[in-house]
């Protein structure tokens, strides 16, 4: 563990696996960062990460009132608040046992009177988090730029309608990717922030799509520059802050790629919450992206389907977990990606020893995930459905469609020689059991 000055969670001890038999709450009871599944160890599969922001900078305020969390560094400010956030970060992630962590950059450092002093504050900064490094077993990432929180960004960023913050904007990701390089980060992520619009009345979208390609196609020349290879990642939600984000989900998003010449350059950070805002599932936007080739990493949340907003809640829905898993270990894994909490605690739910609790379940649950997951690849369970659904394609003319050697004037002969079609129940009712039953014996797994 990482040497610190001050103890900030002197009540929780690292955390180990116990088993599921355990009654200890700082204890995993199924994940075992050790055991293998699928060929690698939990740890390399999962490729766990902490969220900086949610889990030491936020306060767990809402629109409705203020802040409830209870923190040990609360009473300091400015850079001595930021300072005690490393020791106590770094304390906090290797009790249990994340292997990465992320953050934006004024997650890390605040901000001063001028991006002068901005930089100042984070180059104070980073070569903190630099020095705990050395003697963590953690790694970075991602890192991010935040463009959204501040007033200058209200008309958006890299699509603003002003061309001085887009500069700014490009300065900070400029910084970003230094920031990146000397930590050695595996990743640069873009989340679009205010990269969309609120109302289409005076907005010119074919002016802010270019200026938002161009900016992409900057920040992939400046890291080439510094000799700096993240894989970058953009990260769709559909709305929130504007009405419409640009980067809406994966489908959406990979058009804009394709345009712009990007498709080689960026593969995607999907965040279940964000999939459900745009009327999908979380295995959704996993398989979309995962069969265009641009599944690179996940932030692993869950959202409440009784609100409409991102409400960002730990992941404890095992069903989501187990085919989320089914998608990332289809892909071969998350390659330089990982599995990062963008999840918050509860209002409720104020104390220090909370950002454990949650943290326990959330990878708990993920690994329920993948042992379920990897078990029903092994059995091969959806592939034998799925292949016993369109088995009509491997001979005769559905052979031919497959084939691409048929056309219209064939399928038209063939259909006028058709009576009655069988059709085949796709017995869903039956496929959720069977799920039931591996998440059920996911003990004997």
């Amino acid at each position: 563990m990482a040497e610190t000055t001050t103890s900030y969670f002197k009540q929780v001890p690292e955390i180990q696996y116990e088993g599921a038999a355990s009654t200890n709450p700082y204890a995993f009871k199924y994940y075992n960062p050790q055991e293998k599944v699928g060929g690698k160890s939990m740890q390399e599969q999962l490729r766990f990460s902490v969220a900086y922001w949610h889990t030491l900078t936020q306060d767990a305020s809402d629109p409705f009132g203020a802040g409830t969390a209870e923190r040990p560094w609360d009473h300091l400010e400015g850079m001595d608040k930021a300072k005690a956030r490393v020791e106590a970060a770094f304390e906090f992630i290797d009790k249990v046992q994340a292997p990465f962590f992320c953050f934006h950059d004024i997650d890390i450092a605040p901000e001063g009177n001028t991006l002068k002093e901005t930089n100042q504050n984070l180059d104070t900064i980073v070569s903190m988090i630099k020095e705990y490094m050395k003697t963590s077993d953690t790694k970075l990432l991602w890192n991010t730029a935040n463009m959204f929180t501040h007033p200058r960004f209200v008309h958006g960023a890299a699509t603003s309608s002003n061309a001085d913050v887009y500069a700014y904007a490009a300065a900070k990701v400029k910084k970003g990717l230094e920031t990146g390089k000397e930590l050695g980060a595996e990743n640069y992520v873009f989340w679009g922030g205010r990269e969309g619009y609120e109302t289409l009345l005076n907005t010119d979208m074919k002016r802010e799509f270019d200026n938002l390609g161009r900016f992409y196609h900057m920040a992939v020349d400046y890291a080439k520059e510094i000799d700096f290879d993240p894989q970058f990642l953009i990260e769709p939600k559909p709305k929130e802050p504007t009405t419409h984000q640009y980067d809406f989900d994966v489908a959406t998003a990979t058009s804009f790629l394709y345009q712009y010449g990007l498709q080689d350059h960026f593969k995607f950070n999907i965040e279940a919450n964000h999939a459900t805002l745009a009327g999908h599932t979380f295995e959704h936007e996993l398989r979309t992206a995962r069969i265009s080739g641009m599944l690179g990493s996940v932030d692993a949340n869950q959202g409440d389907p009784l609100l409409g907003w991102d409400t960002d809640e730990f992941p404890t829905d095992l069903y989501s977990t187990t085919l989320a898993m089914y998608e990332i270990l289809k892909n071969g894994g998350l390659g330089r990606g990982g599995l990062n909490f963008d999840a918050k605690i509860r209002r409720g739910s104020f104390k220090p020893e909370d950002l454990f609790h949650s943290h326990i379940a959330g990878m708990d649950s993920f690994a329920i995930g993948l042992k379920v997951a990897n078990k029903m690849i092994e059995d091969k369970f959806f592939e034998n459905i799925v292949d016993e659904r369109y088995s009509t394609f491997k001979s005769g003319i559905g052979e031919k469609i497959t084939q691409g050697t048929t056309n219209f004037h064939e399928l038209e002969k063939h259909a006028l020689t058709l009576g009655h079609i069988d059709q085949a129940s796709g017995q869903l009712e039956k496929i959720k059991a069977g799920i039931n039953q591996y998440l059920l014996r996911v003990n004997e797994l």
